[in-house]
């Protein structure tokens, strides 16, 4: 496979394709080599449009989606952002080329050690992995982007109030097989608003509390 032609098809045919224009967001994808972030037995289709399976039922996304994801947020060089969901850490790896600093929250061990490494290899210093449920924490700090790479039923007020002002967060909300992923923006005064961006289906963050079920 010629790595550089597979790239730039990906960012082509799927990433600009789906209405991914900002060349920050595509510099930033075409820099990271996503080869190096998918499993071994997975890297013919590192640039393919298709979730690739990471262990735990956990997926990457597919690259029209993480391009997508990226330019609603809108990460600045001066920003801080807080990924839910490391996975393989090629999301993390984007961030940390857009954003000053990343703090990546993985819930299962062996997903973060390795994601972690391969950032290191890379030499993505910004980027920090932390293995924790983001369902039990409690940040000492507000961010300026926050990323969820998995999917909750609801939208989870919990993390928008992780917002600073001006903040936005991209999260998937629903369940399979209706979900849409949604941009919400915080305002100075601590409201906020949401923006339904397209529909799509992602694996569920582990712990996202589930509504209570109808009962008469």
């Amino acid at each position: 496979m010629n790595i550089e032609f597979a790239r730039e098809q990906m960012l082509g045919q799927q990433v600009r394709a789906w209405d991914v224009l900002d060349a920050r967001v595509i510099e930033a994808m075409r820099s990271i080599p996503r080869e190096q972030f998918v499993p071994a037995s997975w890297r013919d289709l590192a640039f393919a449009d298709t979730g690739i399976p990471l262990g735990h039922g956990q997926e990457m996304m597919t690259p029209k989606v993480e391009g997508r994801m990226l330019q609603a947020l809108a990460p600045g060089p001066q920003d801080s952002a807080l990924e839910i969901g490391t996975g393989s850490g090629y999301v993390s790896a984007c961030l940390g080329r857009l954003a000053a600093s990343v703090l990546s929250l993985e819930i299962h061990d062996d997903l973060a050690v390795q994601a972690q490494a391969r950032l290191a290899a890379l030499g993505a210093a910004n980027v920090r992995v932390q293995t924790i449920d983001a369902f039990s924490l409690q940040p000492a700090e507000a961010f300026d982007v926050i990323a969820v790479t998995g999917s909750t039923p609801l939208l989870e007020e919990r993390f928008i109030k992780w917002l600073k002002p001006g903040g936005r967060l991209f999260c998937v909300v629903g369940e399979a097989p209706v979900m849409r992923a949604v941009l919400v923006v915080r305002d100075a005064s601590g409201d906020w608003t949401q923006e339904a961006l397209f529909e799509t289906v992602v694996a569920p963050l582990v712990n996202a509390p589930r509504p209570s079920p109808f009962r008469l």
